[in-house]
């Protein structure tokens, strides 16, 4: 029995173009959840950097979170409305070092903390549930088993997902 060497079955998937199943980084936007920021200009800190005005591109990763992990939680027929009033994202930036004033520096005194107000209708736009919550995690850091922490506002996904895995439990 011939056998083909690895390096070339990995030359013959290069030149296929092997493509990859990751899905892209901004998923499609689910049509049962709706996600809104009040006067953004205003939250505490969702910056990329020190002194910079609130982040598109941090509130687009949120927001599109938020739409991923509620959506499926979701019973037919029922939408969530979010309306975020304020977020102070994990870290924070040491303006005094002129070289880290781009580096968000994550450590257990800079909580992850959002201030929201929500509601879940149903199909014949009747309140099913509906509140005011402020999220913060003491213990943000020392959460085992959390993977990718690697990724851009890890902490503050995570504190979302975990609002949603307790608000939405069926």
């Amino acid at each position: 029995m011939k056998t083909t060497p690895l390096f070339l079955v990995a030359a013959a998937l290069i030149a296929g173009g092997c493509q990859s199943t990751q899905t892209s980084s901004v998923p499609a936007k689910a049509d049962n959840v709706a996600v809104n920021f009040f006067e953004a200009d205003k939250f505490t800190d969702v910056r990329e950097s020190f002194g910079a005005s609130p982040s598109q591109d941090y509130l687009n990763q949120l927001s599109a979170h938020l739409q991923r992990v509620a959506s499926p939680r979701l019973p037919a027929g029922q939408k969530l409305t979010v309306t975020f009033t304020d977020i102070d994202l994990a870290g924070d930036f040491q303006p005094t070092r002129v070289n880290l004033q781009d580096v968000r520096i994550v450590k257990e005194i800079y909580l992850p903390r959002m201030a929201l107000n929500f509601k879940v209708t149903d199909a014949d736009g009747n309140v099913v549930k509906e509140g005011q919550r402020k999220l913060t995690d003491l213990n943000f850091m020392n959460n085992l088993g959390l993977v990718e922490r690697d990724l851009p506002l890890f902490y503050d996904k995570a504190l979302l997902s975990n609002w949603v895995e307790q608000e939405l439990r069926s």
